[in-house]
């Protein structure tokens, strides 16, 4: 039950951060302190920049990632938290409580500033992706920023959303997205409704406030407070949205911004969820031909996508066990498709992917699980991040627009048709953000006009946003630079030469790439 940008697995959760580090989090009774949506316009210039109070995390964060690859560079970790207001509408009214991670090399040559990252989602941890960013990134990037992620407003351990019981989430992600009939798809929206309730009791009008504007503005007060005098900033997938809104309102505030795998900024909510069905099911497409070429045999036998479709009736009429030690949920379609959609992400998991399949239709569906619960933030316990929570709740205070259940079951029907494995779901996630009752704060249009140049990068096989996108946002933006990866998958930064070689000259040196360059698969 995702909204119209879905959730994304960037890699790295160290969701073992979280629970270290638990006592980083406000009481939540911050997030109630105000309420009302904030208005469009930037920040007050008369607002002062807030404080961080930083700690040395390196005994806490060492032992995550100890063995990890990049682990042996020397690193500090610091953690942060400050507070940013409720609305910046009414800035003396309440506060919110935000945390954030450091990590900088040791004896960094000609040091720049600082490098925030976003991974997505909405609802990603970006102090996660912080730590993964200083482990993966090349070591010219690390040597001379201080990576920094800033967990939004509402995400991670800044002021998290949770308003979504564990039981509500299992119910959601087990039931059959390509169910067409009217009573499964009324119990679909009883449930999407019933969380939206649930959500506006417990927020009431501040739920409004995770919007993707003011985290945008919570970003340049986070800027401020760093000591940049400019920001220089590396988002992924939604990443880019919240990067682009940084832009339109801060334009001069830019020195150095890439948006990697592009949400676009001109489809309408039909068309983004459109274009990603379209895409999730050209990647399995994808897959079912690189599974096919193995020399040592496809475990899906002659047709992958026949076989799924073989497995998702066994799971409907019987729901397949797992053998993984207490384990009580047993593999639905649901719980199937969300294993797949997770694995479609990066060709490197299509291994692991095909394995699953087989071991499922075997009778074990341990390893499908384990990718369906990647993809939705459930621990080995049972309990989830708020990671679904956090999704809802940007997304909906992102958009005004609304469809009626009739309009998105006619919809889902002309979608399962077309895209059988990832069509009706796409349109029945289109009435989730219908039955949010919260203030919204639509995205603005995003030109940023008077920015320095914004280095936007496509990957001509991304099943989760499109090339199309990175085209539209380079197109959209005054200064917008089109770099496109002819590989597969969400996003390219680092993982080609290529595109390795262009952004570090850009990020470092301020060199921009020529306008509609591409680097090969």
């Amino acid at each position: 039950m995702t909204a119209h940008r879905r959730l994304a697995t960037a890699g790295g959760a160290f969701l073992a951060l979280a629970l270290t580090l638990a006592g980083c989090t406000s009481s939540g009774e911050e997030e109630t302190a105000a309420a009302g949506s904030s208005s469009s316009a930037a920040p007050p210039a008369e607002l002062e920049a807030p404080l961080i109070e930083w700690t040395d995390c390196d005994s806490e964060i060492d032992p995550i990632i100890a063995g990890r690859p990049g682990s042996e560079r020397d690193l500090l970790f610091s953690c942060g938290t400050t507070t940013v207001p409720v609305s910046y509408e009414d800035p003396e009214g309440g506060t919110l409580q935000l945390f954030l991670v450091r990590a900088s090399l040791a004896g960094q040559t000609y040091p720049i500033g600082s490098l925030m990252v976003n991974p997505g989602g909405p609802g990603q941890s970006a102090a996660d992706a912080a730590i993964q960013a200083a482990l993966t990134l090349p070591d010219a990037v690390v040597n001379q920023f201080d990576i920094v992620g800033l967990d939004p407003r509402g995400t991670g351990l800044s002021t998290p959303v949770e308003c979504i019981s564990d039981e509500q989430k299992d119910e959601l992600f087990a039931a059959d997205p390509r169910a067409t009939d009217a009573a499964a798809q009324d119990a679909l929206f009883t449930q999407v409704e019933e969380v939206a309730a649930g959500c506006s009791e417990e927020y009431q009008e501040a739920l409004g406030a995770f919007s993707t504007v003011d985290s945008a503005r919570d970003l340049d007060l986070v800027r401020r407070a760093l000591g940049d005098d400019q920001l220089n900033y590396l988002g992924y997938s939604y990443g880019t949205t919240l990067g682009s809104t940084y832009a339109e309102l801060f334009p001069e505030q830019v020195r150095a911004m890439v948006l990697d795998g592009a949400v676009d900024p001109d489809a309408t909510p039909q068309e983004a969820a459109e274009a990603q069905a379209q895409g999730f099911e050209a990647a399995y497409d994808a897959f079912a031909a690189n599974c096919l070429s193995l020399i040592s045999g496809c475990p899906l036998g002659p047709d992958p996508r026949a076989f799924l479709d073989e497995l998702l009736g066994q799971a409907a009429a019987a729901p397949i066990p797992s053998s993984r030690e207490g384990e009580t949920r047993q593999a639905t379609p649901g719980l199937i498709l969300g294993g797949v959609r997770s694995a479609l992400y990066q060709p490197s998991a299509w291994p692991q992917l095909a394995q699953s399949l087989a071991a499922a239709r075997n009778g074990d569906a341990a390893g499908i699980l384990t990718l369906a619960d990647t993809y939705t933030g459930r621990n080995d316990d049972g309990s989830y991040s708020n990671v679904v929570d956090a999704n809802l709740a940007v997304n909906c205070a992102d958009t005004d627009e609304e469809f009626s259940a009739s309009d998105v079951q006619a919809l889902a029907a002309d979608w399962n048709a077309r895209y059988p494995l990832f069509g009706a779901d796409a349109a029945l996630s289109l009435y989730t953000c219908s039955a949010w009752e919260a203030p919204r704060t639509p995205l603005p249009e995003r030109d940023a006009a008077g920015s320095a140049p914004i280095l936007v990068i496509g990957t001509q096989g991304d099943p989760v946003t499109p090339l199309t996108g990175a085209v539209d946002l380079a197109e959209d933006l005054e200064n917008g630079v089109l770099l496109t990866w002819q590989g597969s998958g969400h996003t390219a930064y680092p993982k080609t030469e290529c595109v390795t070689a262009a952004v570090n000259a850009y990020l470092i040196d301020l060199a921009v790439p020529q306008d509609g360059a591409t680097c090969p698969a």
